[in-house]
């Protein structure tokens, strides 16, 4: 078993300072969707803060937050995903490199590198053990996941620190906009659906997780399993995939409870999701959660946080909903996500 134990969330909604699930939803109409970070001086000493960028402060911080609401001492073992790392370092460097010859500050070079972020965590912690970075694209929280559930499995772990982080920048959006990536436009969060126009609203975000193999007091959720594929020319395995998935896990179709998808407002692939949740769930329960954190690498690293929650506390907000069917209870959830279409991944969350 791999028990959801403790979890840290920064992300665009006020998820960092409190432990209630989704208490006010807070509204975006920009470009991209920015977190709400904490006072960091609550989680890292202000000196050694003064030398780390934005996102290596949100992961220390989001790792402190769920290794304390699982009462842990120290974690057998820390895995992150990251998709792009630290951004807004490698853009100094870079800007450093266009101007005139001089030496360069060593830092945001040091930061940049994808594994920083762990390691950071694991200097926080005093943490010796296990240390790895996954950095696969839009698989890099998945594969962190597999990871982290094979050292349970194997009994090499006992608790796992896993985290999911990603953050975004104004030249990175500038850039990734010109391959159609993102909205070209500012749009409201809240009526993404309406805004039927190519491209995904850009967020970012912080998620830690501690799993381990023994429930507890703090316990959310039993993360089942996970699946990632990858599909070309538009072939559909998702048939296939699902149905091994399931049946791996001694599942039928209808007992899945809840669908929760990865929909971000890009209309070209947003119709994935749709007949996804059309031929396999017609008349399930369908959710999502990208219109409160964006689109980003790691955004899955939200949709669990939300899975989890909803698992908890056996309750279903009204913001996630996509359609109006009422689950009959809440126990199983599937969190489908894809990326244009090519990678795909399943997380299967149930209660404990």
């Amino acid at each position: 078993m791999s028990f959801i134990n403790g979890i840290g969330l920064i992300s665009p909604q006020n998820t960092a300072e409190t432990k209630e699930f989704l208490p006010e939803i807070v509204e975006y109409n920009a470009d991209y969707l920015k977190c709400i970070e904490p006072v960091y001086r609550n989680y890292i000493d202000p000196i050694q803060s003064r030398r780390m960028s934005r996102l290596i402060k949100m992961g220390i911080a989001a790792a402190k937050m769920s290794v304390a609401e699982a009462g842990l001492h120290m974690p057998d073992a820390i895995i992150t995903g990251t998709g792009l790392g630290s951004v807004e370092d490698t853009e100094k460097i870079l800007d450093d490199l266009t101007k005139e010859e001089r030496f360069l500050n060593p830092t945001p070079f040091i930061q940049s590198t994808y594994n920083t972020i762990s390691s950071q965590v694991a200097i926080q912690l005093k943490c010796h053990h296990y240390n790895s970075t996954y950095v696969h694209r839009t698989f890099s929280f998945e594969s962190g996941l597999i990871d982290g559930l094979l050292q349970l499995e194997e009994r090499t772990a006992t608790n796992v620190l896993i985290g999911a982080i990603d953050e975004m920048t104004a030249n990175h959006l500038l850039i990734t906009r010109k391959i159609g990536q993102w909205k070209m436009h500012q749009v409201s969060n809240l009526k993404l659906l309406d805004d039927e126009t190519p491209g995904a609203l850009a967020g970012e975000g912080a998620a830690f997780f501690v799993l381990g193999s023994e429930k507890i007091a703090s316990t959310y959720a039993n993360i089942k399993d996970v699946k990632t594929w990858i599909q070309f020319n538009n072939t559909s395995r998702a048939e296939t995939i699902l149905g091994e998935f399931l049946l791996k896990n001694e599942l039928l179709t209808g007992d899945i409870d809840l669908i929760l998808l990865g929909i971000n407002g890009d209309c070209h692939y947003d119709p994935v999701y749709r007949q996804f949740a059309g031929n396999f769930f017609p008349g399930f329960a369908q959710a999502w959660y990208k219109h409160l954190c964006g689109e980003y690498h790691t955004a899955t690293g939200f949709g669990l946080y939300v899975a989890a929650n909803i698992l908890k506390h056996q309750h279903y907000p009204e913001i996630l909903k996509l359609n109006q069917t009422t689950p009959p209870r809440l126990k199983n959830i599937l969190i489908y996500n894809q990326f244009r279409n090519v990678n795909h991944s399943f997380i299967l969350v149930q209660a404990v």
